[in-house]
């Protein structure tokens, strides 16, 4: 029943908020110090034009993890209307094309997951610490399944 409702919220979230995944966890230092590590933010995205100085959340062929960076520069082509977008992490000292798939200069709309519009400090902390030592994560897993095997209900 947990587990059913966790689904519902999560998709629900993702109708609302129009994102794919409306609550990310920052995992690096690269957007300190306004965004720390564990930090997590809320996403949506709407239709609105993606501007320079907004944050967002992309991914990158070839990646899985997405990436938390604000947006420093968009470049609308006059021939097709498509948007150029360029990134970089305020803590880093260049632009993102490094970490872009290879031959990749810009990012289109399609990469983009959404933009922050809200955070939670040090929340995803939980989350980093279960995905760096899983060990941590066998045992909350075994006390939760010890808790329901031995309670009276």
């Amino acid at each position: 029943m947990i587990v059913t409702s966790a689904l519902i919220i999560w998709k629900g979230l993702m109708c609302v908020t129009g994102s794919e995944s409306p609550v990310v966890v920052v995992l690096s230092g690269s957007m300190e110090p306004g965004f720390k590590r564990g930090d997590i933010l809320f996403l949506h995205m709407s239709k609105d034009p993606i501007r320079a100085g907004e944050i967002v959340v992309f991914h990158v062929d070839g990646r899985e993890i997405p990436i938390v960076h604000r947006v420093i520069k968009v470049h609308e082509r006059q021939d097709t209307g498509e948007v150029d977008i360029l990134t970089k992490g305020d803590n880093n000292f260049g632009d993102d094309r490094l970490l872009y798939a290879h031959g990749q200069l810009w990012l289109q709309r399609h990469h983009i997951m959404g933009r922050a519009v809200g955070f939670l400090p040090y929340v995803g902390w939980v989350t980093i610490i279960m995905t760096e030592k899983p060990i941590i994560k066998y045992l909350l897993i075994g006390a939760l399944g010890l808790l329901v095997i031995t309670s009276k209900e």
